[in-house]
Parts: C-alpha cells; sequence; structure tokens
C-alpha cells in the first residue's frame, strides 16, 4: 500500500512531464544518490572500490551508450570496444601532448574523437542493416586494433604500445585514492546519464525509437534516416569514448590496445541483453550483472563444491564461469527478452496495485 500515487495531483506540463512522476520513486533516487555519494565512500573497503564499485560505475557508463545506438535506434553494433579505445587514445595524445589541460577536458576531446569515429563507422548504417551492419561495425573493432598498434604516433612511439597515466587531479584536488576514483567516475555517470534520459525522452528519442520501430515509416513520415541514425551513432559513440577514458586513465593507470579487444564489444552487447534493450535503468542492471557475476561466482562455487565432498580447480572455476553466464544469456533471450529492467518494471507495477487483484 506504500507504493501509489494516490493524491498527487499534476497541475502544470512540467510535472506531468518530469522523469519520475510518483513521489517515491522520486524519494527512493534521492536516497539512493546520498548512499552512493556520501555512504558508499565512508564503508567501502579498497577492494570493493577497485574489484566492483569503479569498474560498475564504468561499464554502467559504457552500457548506456551503447543503449542509446542499440536499444533506442535499432542499430547493432559490435565496435564498442573500438569506440572506448578511440575515446582512451585520444585522450591520452590531449592529455600528453597539451602542457597543463585539465583532465575533463581531456576526457571530453577523447569523447570527441570517439564521436567522429563513431560517425566514420555508421555511415554504412543509411544502406545496410541487421546482421550486415553488425559485420560493418565489427570491421571498426579490427581496424582500431591495427591502428592502435601499429601507428606508433597514437601512442608516442612505444614499440608495444603500452601507455600509461599519473598524477591525475581535478580542480586542483588529487584523483589517486579508490574513493576519489569512485567519486570522480560516478559524478560522471549521474550528469551522463539525466542528460541521455532526457535526450531519448525528446523529439530526438522518438526519432531513434522511429527508425527502430520501422525505418521506412518513419522516412514516410518525415524523419530523416540518415540524421537520426548519425546523431545516434554520434551520441552513442561519445558516452563509450568517455566511458573508454575514464576506463583508461581512472581504471587501469596503464593499458594497451588488448584491453579493449572485440571481447569487451561483446561484453558491452551482453550487458545491454541481459540489462534490457530501450531503457536507460537496464544500463544498470546489466553492468551489475555482469561485472559482479564473475566475482559471486569465484566466491561461490569453491563453497559449493566443498559442500559436496568436491575439490574444484581454478581453471575450472573459470569454465564454470563462462557455462553459467551463457546459460543465463540464452535464458534471459528466452525467458524475459526485454531484460532485467522489464521485470523491475512489471515488479513496480504489481506493487501499485498490490493487494488487489486486478
Amino acid at each position: 500500500m506504500l507504493y501509489r500515487e494516490n493524491g498527487q495531483f499534476k497541475t502544470s506540463y512540467r510535472a506531468d512531464q518530469q522523469i519520475f512522476p510518483i513521489l517515491q520513486d522520486r524519494a527512493f533516487i534521492a536516497l539512493l544518490l546520498a548512499f552512493a555519494f556520501l555512504a558508499v565512500p565512508a564503508l567501502a573497503s579498497d577492494y570493493l572500490f577497485r574489484a566492483i564499485l569503479i569498474p560498475f560505475v564504468i561499464m554502467a557508463l559504457a552500457a548506456l551508450g551503447v543503449n542509446i545506438l542499440v536499444g533506442y535506434c535499432g542499430q547493432i553494433s559490435l565496435g564498442s570496444g573500438a569506440f572506448m579505445a578511440v575515446g582512451a587514445y585520444g585522450a591520452y595524445n590531449f592529455f600528453v601532448r597539451i602542457p597543463g589541460l585539465p583532465l575533463i577536458p581531456a576526457l571530453i576531446l577523447g569523447g570527441l574523437c570517439a564521436t567522429a569515429f563513431g560517425i566514420l563507422f555508421g555511415l554504412p548504417s543509411l544502406r545496410v542493416k541487421g546482421l550486415y551492419l553488425a559485420v560493418a561495425t565489427l570491421a571498426a573493432q579490427f581496424f582500431a586494433d591495427w591502428m592502435f598498434l601499429r601507428i606508433k604516433w597514437f601512442t608516442l612511439d612505444t614499440p608495444s604500445g603500452s601507455v600509461s597515466v599519473s598524477n591525475l587531479q581535478v580542480f586542483g584536488l588529487p584523483i589517486e585514492s579508490a574513493s576519489s576514483k569512485y567519486l570522480f567516475c560516478l559524478a560522471i555517470l549521474v550528469v551522463v546519464a539525466l542528460l541521455a534520459k532526457n535526450l531519448v525522452r525528446g523529439a530526438i528519442g522518438r526519432e531513434w525509437m522511429a527508425i527502430r520501430d520501422m525505418d521506412v515509416a518513419a522516412a514516410v513520415i518525415g524523419i530523416r534516416p540518415m540524421y537520426a541514425k548519425l546523431s545516434a551513432f554520434a551520441v552513442s559513440s561519445f558516452i563509450v569514448g568517455l566511458a573508454g577514458a575514464l576506463w583508461a586513465f581512472v581504471y587501469l593507470g596503464a593499458w594497451e590496445p588488448a584491453a579493449f579487444s572485440v571481447d569487451q564489444s561483446f561484453r558491452l552487447l551482453f550487458m545491454v541483453i541481459i540489462g534490457g534493450l530501450g531503457s536507460i535503468m537496464g544500463g544498470f542492471f546489466g553492468a551489475a550483472f555482469i561485472v559482479v557475476l564473475p566475482i559471486a561466482l569465484n566466491q561461490f562455487l569453491p563453497l559449493a563444491a566443498s559442500l559436496v565432498g568436491l575439490e574444484i580447480s581454478t581453471a575450472g572455476i573459470a569454465h564454470a564461469e563462462l557455462m553459467i553466464f551463457g546459460g543465463l544469456i540464452v535464458w534471459f533471450l528466452i525467458v524475459e527478452p526485454h531484460g532485467l529492467a522489464k521485470l523491475w518494471s512489471t515488479g513496480k507495477q504489481k506493487l501499485r496495485l498490490w493487494p488487489f487483484p486486478h
């Protein structure tokens, strides 16, 4: 009976169009943000920050970008790892080659480099779609791997392609401790998620969804497919490139092109599928699933094996993780193709009706 909107009247268009129209949702989000920004830095350990929280925040940002392209615009992309790599190496070159450049402008410039790269490899979407577009974007992944490994200019003539950054600062404050890295990434995630939510609710978001549902009908009613598709590639690539720069600068510190391999692209696509296509919330659910599940299985499987008198090796744990992970992806595709976000939405709807049967 607590999740009701009875008596919550809307007397203006502004109130009717707010992101969280129900008071309970606004209170929940406010408490969640307060917990994330205030309680978590005070309670979490260094291991929790570095192993779970920081990767989760950055991957949620990347999944949000992929979801804009795949979930909202319906353009299948397997080149997300390449966009992350372009964002990382672009931000690195600006950060190193321009003395005194602050960290945030370097990250934004890296995201703009990924935007240009995404638009370039988004041009095939004007002619092909479906599996053919997936193969075209996969070519971006292989091209990026070759470019950053063979063209030494991008890595300041480093033979192996491995680069590193240090002494990160934002407004004079050092970004060295695990908690400061977490807060910095979380602040960027909150800002980008808010902007993305408002973007998909606006006119451009409706154009993306019209192209996703039926591009021919969208063109008939006056939507320009070229503008809609390339704008989706641009916005998605910028967010993914920004996430790639954060992944390299904040999480890794030192990296090489293999850090943004095709495995990263598939991992991001799985996040979107499991979390929920066409849902901002789905990126958070998918990132939590992908980041937390391997760690949870790594702790749970040896304990479960010991209860039945068995001993499982490290290699066996790794193989079991892959099998369970693949099985869960297939299960989601069959049972709930709209992902965890749909389950969350269904649960909220049932709470609004409980305990009445209708």
